[in-house]
């Protein structure tokens, strides 16, 4: 495994993160009817990946694992399967993130970015997690009823009580992550170390919009969730020889409604046809390919970028952690943009 610094820090990670908002479905069904999460199959994922050097984990208050969207009746669940993990090794070998901002009780101060949820969510996450600190953590998404002061100084309260270690974002505009990090200079608190983004090869709208240039400017690291674009630069939901899509049963397409409207269309074949010659070309799963060129991008481009993926399967770890040993050429990449020129954005 191949470690990076995350972002202006000291601390380093591994170069491939550990994903837990699709964890490994099981076959049974709670009280709400909702799939439960395969935790023994979850566990094992995670550990395997520990063997192989990922010591990075990426969470949230709000993941399940298995229901999307969720509800406030499966709220933490992630949580608590990663806190199960980290009671079986080392808690220095490790690096956790989570986040805080989403729902996860129906009354008014039950989401948000206020000091009241921040201090209240830190608390309940580090009860889930069976931990006394947090490495990373989070803004899950902007809250624009709450001052940027209030959030930015509940935040480094808790680092100063040794509650959390470094501070991140996610999914928010370049500029609100400005105004963050120069309020942050102002009053003498911590910048962020970290902005997490979907960043694939069919949605790259960060290189545009200007938060690549944030990362770039301030020292961020990137974290990119969904680089296999939720599974489907796996190639497993294409047949190649029949040229349709597929839908295997429990697959992420079965279970998340929006999917296949995203990104079932002749454009995405386009690029699976030729992420096909190319991995077949290199003697390397699409998957491998995909996560690969997320780090080859990282070098075209001056930013750490470190890929997050989610698993259904134990054995797919060990495929995601080869990803980081593949060398792509120029060339390569060269040939999955000219299936992307001939298409419109969709």
């Amino acid at each position: 495994m191949k470690y990076v610094r995350l972002g202006w820090s000291g601390v380093k990670v591994s170069a491939l993160c550990l994903g837990t908002w699709h964890l490994p479905p099981s076959q049974e069904v709670d009280e709400y009817g909702v799939l439960k999460v395969d935790v023994d199959e979850a566990l094992k994922a995670m550990r395997r990946a520990y063997d192989l050097g990922v010591d990075f984990i990426d969470t949230a208050n709000r993941y399940h694992g298995v229901m999307q969207p969720v509800d406030i009746n499966h709220v933490g669940n992630a949580e608590r399967i990663v806190g199960r993990f980290l009671a079986t090794v080392d808690r220095e070998s490790v690096v956790i993130a989570t986040k805080v901002r989403g729902q996860m009780a129906p009354w008014p101060n039950g989401e948000g970015l206020s000091r009241k949820h921040v201090m209240w969510q830190a608390r309940e996450s580090l009860r889930r997690l069976g931990t006394d600190y947090i490495d990373l953590y989070q803004l899950h998404w902007p809250d624009p009823e709450t001052p940027k002061l209030e959030t930015l100084r509940a935040l480094q309260d808790l680092v100063r009580m040794g509650l959390v270690h470094y501070t991140g974002v996610s999914n928010h505009p370049a500029h609100d992550v400005v105004e963050f990090l120069e309020l942050a200079d102002r009053i003498g608190a911590d910048r962020f170390v970290s902005m997490q983004e979907k960043y694939n090869l069919i949605e790259r709208e960060i290189e545009v919009d200007g938060r690549l240039d944030v990362a770039r400017r301030y020292g961020l690291a990137v974290l990119a969730y969904s680089p296999l674009a939720q599974g489907v630069l796996t190639g497993k939901y294409y047949d190649f020889k029949e040229g349709r899509w597929v839908v295997p049963e429990l697959s992420r397409a079965s279970l998340v409604p929006d999917l296949q409207k995203r990104y079932f269309n002749e454009r995405t074949a386009a690029v699976l046809r030729a992420m096909k010659e190319v991995a077949d070309s290199k003697g390397i799963t699409m998957a491998q390919l995909a996560l690969a060129w997320v780090l080859k991008r990282s070098e075209q481009l001056g930013v750490t970028i470190i890929p997050i993926t989610s698993f259904t399967r134990a054995s797919q770890v060990d495929e995601a952690v080869e990803a980081v040993n593949v060398s792509l050429k120029d060339d390569d990449v060269k040939a999955i943009e000219e299936a992307l020129a001939g298409f419109k954005k969709s």
